[in-house]
């Protein structure tokens, strides 16, 4: 795993916050509608609903790993920032803000993840990388299976991070 590909993490208060960012071929609107449209979900993150619109509900179901995200949107501008936590009521808050940028041939997706510092950020880094990976290639017309491989690599580097 290349270095230029980890996110960065720091320490904020009693949270840690991770930056991972990719750039994509793909126009602002194209990355927009594969982050929020429930029809293309499926293909990159889980099955679910982002609502358009602030204080709308954020669900997804991970079918394999039992967990499902009952969440509100914090923040939303179309195409360019969504927030939501991937949480469920009574669990710790974990934001998560997508930001799509245009930029020259292609846009820019950055990824920050709050995270409680009791749990593992190397892992939720990993398993966020993971899914970026299968976005990407969700861009491209050929969703992929989470890449448990990338999973495991992008887990060992992101523990050398940890502040």
């Amino acid at each position: 795993m290349e270095a230029s590909e980890l996110g960065r993490i720091s320490r904020v208060g009693n949270r840690f916050e991770a930056r991972i960012e990719r750039t994509l071929k793909h126009d602002q609107e194209a990355v927009w509608r594969m982050l929020t449209d429930s029809s293309l979900l499926p293909q990159w993150l889980a099955p679910g609903d982002l609502a358009l619109s602030k204080g709308g509900a954020a669900r997804l179901n991970f079918p394999e790993s039992g967990t499902n995200v009952e969440s509100v949107v914090t923040e939303v501008d179309p195409p360019r920032l969504i927030e939501y936590s991937w949480s469920s009521p009574g669990e710790p808050d974990r934001p998560l803000r997508w930001e799509a940028v245009a930029t020259p041939g292609g846009t820019r997706l950055s990824l920050t993840l709050g995270i409680p510092d009791s749990e593992d950020i190397a892992r939720t880094c990993a398993g966020w990388d993971a899914h970026l990976e299968m976005f990407a290639a969700a861009m491209e017309g050929v969703p992929i299976k989470f890449p448990f491989e990338r999973f495991k690599a992008a887990r060992e580097a992101y523990r050398t991070l940890v502040p």
